[in-house]
């Protein structure tokens, strides 16, 4: 699944649905972990929370999106770079799945959510997001245990 709107033709909010009472994030935690990123036009570069670093192989919370796609599955790099591309262009609402190549052979299914905005002056602009990250059990692996509790010994927090 890749897909990308003019961030004002996507559907508007329905009335409530913002509102945390509306939210089951028990539900949400039992099936998969979810972290928000971002990403600043001005310096190119990708922020990212502790699993989502830590699930795409990098050493560090921020980098840039060459980075943050190497470990994707090779037949959706292209397409991803792509709806990046699209989304710096023009203000838009994107999401794309895959799957991460770990380098011990395990697959980790990815979900991402995101929109790009402030494109009006030249080298401006951001993206914000969410990586959603289900807790599929795959073949041979083993399912996410518990949280990181600081990103130098998030490695050690999960066993795949």
């Amino acid at each position: 699944m890749f897909n990308i709107a003019r961030a004002n033709a996507a559907v508007p909010l329905t009335p409530g649905s913002l509102d945390d009472a509306n939210q089951n994030h028990k539900r949400l935690a039992q099936f998969s972990v979810s972290e928000a990123w971002t990403g600043d036009f001005s310096s190119g570069m990708l922020r990212l929370g502790e699993w989502s670093a830590m699930l795409h192989g990098l050493t560090a919370q921020e980098c840039g999106l060459l980075g943050l796609i190497r470990c994707y599955d090779a037949k959706d790099r292209s397409h991803i770079l792509e709806l990046f591309e699209q989304a710096a262009t023009l203000c838009s609402s994107f999401c794309f799945s895959t799957t991460i190549i770990m380098p011990n052979g395990f697959r980790q299914p990815l979900f991402c959510m995101g929109e790009s905005n402030g494109l009006e002056e030249k080298f401006s602009g951001s993206m914000v997001g969410v990586f959603v990250f289900p807790r599929f059990k795959l073949e041979g692996a083993k399912q996410i245990t518990t949280a990181p509790r600081s990103f130098s010994r998030a490695k050690d927090a999960v066993a795949f």
